[in-house]
């Protein structure tokens, strides 16, 4: 049995379970939800787009595998990589129905189970591991320049801005890598300035002025500035308002986004440098959680069982998804059966044309709780 087989196999089974333990309380429609934004199979343009992408990508995969002069066998095993993806989207050009759908989030995935396949399990485990302690370095900094605004509006327009800067650092993107070796600061500046591309920045303000949320959940993307400076400020001021938060994270490497192994590690080292993060961990209103999900897209049928039934246990009123691959490749459109963030920076050049933008322009995307009408 193929791994791909197998893949199909434990995620139909997953959609089994979740049917059964609270998937309605997550998705407004479970039944009408689609994660994917883009379907290839009924747009040529954009599986040409993408297939091309991805084949393009493999070089660097392999360049970076390289980098490790210490494994002797890694020349072999980069090769069988290449060829393995190379391979697997050849078959998808004659055969787009090969897997039975065709998405970003399906070319991902086959891309990461073939570099699990030549053993390739946390290929950014060290530059990840860097650049979460480069980033915890300047936390305090970014802090106390938070706390040090004159009024709360200015201090969520400043943790907005940051979370959305955070997010350009992403070495899954090669629109970015020119400023992966920057800043923060650095970052604010690429950003689309507003009114955003999709910019529900007044309406999420107006929100705090009116609604405490009683427990959030936060599905988080990169490691280093992304989850360091971008979300934990964040967070932080979510907690400050009295809401308890659910930091959700990978459970199998991808890319360099953050395991939830590595999180707990950052939240241990930022409760060093953070009063406020320490107690709410002590307290257990700040937790680390796997999302169980194994690549860089976010299909919220396949969320662990645990975490669906601890987020209905702890009266989730938020869902806050973020990075490219949870809240633009998937779910951009999905209806959240709770009031909803979706917070991304777009750094595809093709895509953000084809949402009718620049590059580097900002997804804020702010929904309300559907209204259910009582039978």
């Amino acid at each position: 049995m193929s791994p791909f087989t197998i893949l199909t196999w434990l995620i139909c089974f997953n959609y089994y379970v979740m049917d059964h333990f609270g998937l309605s309380d997550i998705l407004s429609e479970p039944d009408k939800y689609t994660p994917d934004t883009l379907d290839l199979l009924s747009d040529d343009e954009a599986r040409e787009y993408w297939l091309n992408t991805c084949e393009k990508l493999v070089d660097k995969y392999v360049n970076f595998a390289l980098s490790n002069k210490d494994d002797p066998t890694i020349e072999i095993r980069a090769l069988k990589f290449k060829t393995c993806y190379v391979e697997a989207l050849k078959e998808i050009r004659v055969n787009p129905l090969a897997h039975g759908e065709l998405t970003i989030r399906l070319l991902l995935d086959i891309n990461e189970t073939c570099l699990r396949a030549q053993g390739f399990f946390d290929l950014w485990k060290r530059q990840k591991k860097y650049e979460n302690e480069a980033a915890l370095a300047q936390l305090a900094s970014r802090l106390a320049e938070i706390d040090a605004m004159p009024d709360d509006r200015q201090k969520w327009l400043a943790l907005c801005s940051g979370i959305l800067a955070g997010n350009m650092f992403d070495w899954g993107a090669q629109a970015v890598t020119s400023i992966l070796g920057c800043g923060l600061t650095e970052a604010l500046q690429k950003i689309q300035k507003r009114p955003w591309l999709y910019d529900g920045l007044d309406k999420w303000l107006d929100k705090l002025q009116t609604t405490v949320h009683h427990c959030a959940a936060v599905f988080v993307d990169n490691s280093g500035v992304d989850v360091v400076l971008g979300v934990l400020p964040f967070v932080r001021g979510l907690l400050l308002r009295g809401t308890s938060v659910i930091l959700c994270a990978n459970e199998w490497p991808a890319l360099n986004d953050i395991t939830n192994s590595e999180l707990e590690n950052v939240l241990q080292s930022a409760s060093l440098v953070c009063p406020i993060i320490a107690a709410a961990r002590a307290t257990g209103n700040l937790v680390v959680r796997s999302s169980g999900q194994r690549g860089p897209c976010l299909d919220l049928r396949t969320i662990s069982v645990d975490l669906v039934t601890e987020m209905k246990i702890r009266g989730v009123d938020l869902i806050i998804l973020e990075g490219m691959g949870r809240a633009l490749h998937t779910n951009l459109n999905a209806r959240l059966a709770v009031d909803s963030l979706k917070i991304a920076v777009v750094k595809n050049a093709w895509l953000a044309q084809r949402l009718g933008g620049p590059l580097f322009s900002v997804i804020f995307k702010y929904e309300d709780k559907p209204f259910q009408v009582l039978p």
